[in-house]
């Protein structure tokens, strides 16, 4: 402990300092045997649960092939081809190519990158109270100035307007490069927008020439009840980033978009964005097998009674003053921070993983592994309540 606290670099002050010793299904395990019920499957990673067999097959198999052979782009190697064609298949025909990079945060700098070059255009339009990442230009099109003062300057040219409310989006002009938003709003407190409101924003992007970019490094891939949470919109975007559930618990982002926008990251310059170990192959081998894994088992299918069943137990407790959810993308909102605070700490001891939102501190996350059961949402919900009925005497 005191060498994780001296010689690894810390976040907060205040790490949750479980040490782990094994993770299977919807469960971890601390070094002395104490279960944990994961319900935020590692911030949206491990959607698909952990120790996937299937996973871990893949992952062997191509191990024995090779690992790391060339900087992305240059040769041809089996899993991104096998990753980007299952990935296709599962996306609007506009969306036919993929740029395999390593994290969300890095699907979100290339794909801001690619509106520049598309557009020849510099102004960017992001939302208040969003969240697309930590890098540099990940966090100036980050809507909350609490994570970027000290940082500054930042990425010049970047506008913000109200997320859902479609007065604000004459922002987006005919100097606009693009519009980035997040299909739902996760760090935000779960916030979910109306139909009408995107295909406002469609058809603004449409008539200025901007780029729509739509964030689904955390509603997309069944997390909100659909393969891509723009389904439920009637829109497709112009470019889609993906991340986190998408490595099926390895590192990995993607940018997704037309032959022709990507096509002009290849020339002038050449390079347009380049990445040693994107589309590393046993990282696509494993994201590979865990889309596999979700086809298969039906699991996109499943998430929104799921989701009705969480939401139905939970609601109605005093403590809870609302519950925003898609799928299985819950915030739970209650009276404030220092409760929240109690909750989750009182829940950890419970054998409970929840977690809070960095710009919603009302309200603490519920986004467990696609693969919880029934019967483990009833048992961790009833858990949950009388950790409610505890904090609130």
């Amino acid at each position: 402990d005191s060498f994780f606290k001296n010689h690894l670099a810390q976040t907060t002050p205040y790490p949750l300092s479980i040490e782990i010793e094994k993770a299977e299904g919807v469960y971890l395990w601390d070094s002395d045997g104490k279960r944990y019920m994961d319900l935020v499957a590692g911030i949206g990673v491990s959607a698909i649960g952990h120790g996937v067999q299937e996973v871990k097959d893949a992952v062997i198999n191509q191990m024995e092939k090779h690992l790391h052979v060339m900087v992305y782009g240059e040769f041809l190697q089996k899993a991104q081809i096998q990753l980007a064609k299952q990935l296709t298949e599962l996306l609007p025909s506009e969306l036919d190519t993929c740029y395999f990079v390593n994290s969300g945060a890095e699907a979100i700098e290339a794909s801001l990158k690619l509106a520049k070059r598309v557009t020849g255009r510099t102004k960017i339009v992001s939302c208040k109270k969003s969240y697309h990442g930590n890098t540099h230009g990940a966090l100036s099109v980050t809507g909350n100035e609490a994570r970027k003062y000290a940082f500054r300057p930042l990425l010049p040219e970047v506008y913000f307007v109200e997320f859902d409310n479609q007065n604000e989006l004459r922002e987006i002009d005919e100097n606009t490069a693009c519009f980035i938003i997040e299909t739902i709003q996760g760090d935000a407190g779960i916030r979910i927008p109306s139909k009408d409101y995107f295909q406002a924003v469609r058809k603004r992007c449409d008539e200025v020439g901007a780029l729509l970019i739509l964030d689904e490094i955390q509603a997309g891939l069944g997390r909100a009840g659909a393969w891509f949470a723009f389904e439920y919109y009637g829109v497709v975007p112009d470019v889609l980033a993906l991340g986190k559930g998408l490595g099926a618990g390895f590192p990995m982002g993607a940018m997704v978009a037309s032959k022709d926008n990507m096509r002009t990251l290849t020339v002038d310059p050449p390079l347009g964005h380049i990445t040693t170990f994107g589309g590393h192959p046993v990282i696509c081998a494993a994201a590979h097998a865990g889309l596999r894994y979700m086809l298969d088992n039906k699991l996109v299918e499943g998430v929104d009674a799921k989701g009705k069943l969480l939401f139905e137990l939970l609601s109605g407790h005093q403590e809870i003053k609302e519950i925003r959810y898609r799928g299985l993308f819950f915030a739970i909102e209650l009276a404030n921070e220092e409760i929240v605070r109690q909750t989750v700490v009182k829940c950890l001891e419970e054998g409970v993983i929840l977690f809070w939102f960095l710009s919603c501190p009302t309200a603490f996350r519920i986004a467990p592994p696609l693969t919880i059961s029934e019967e483990e949402i009833i048992k961790v919900s009833k858990i949950i309540l009388n950790v409610l009925d505890y904090v609130s005497k």
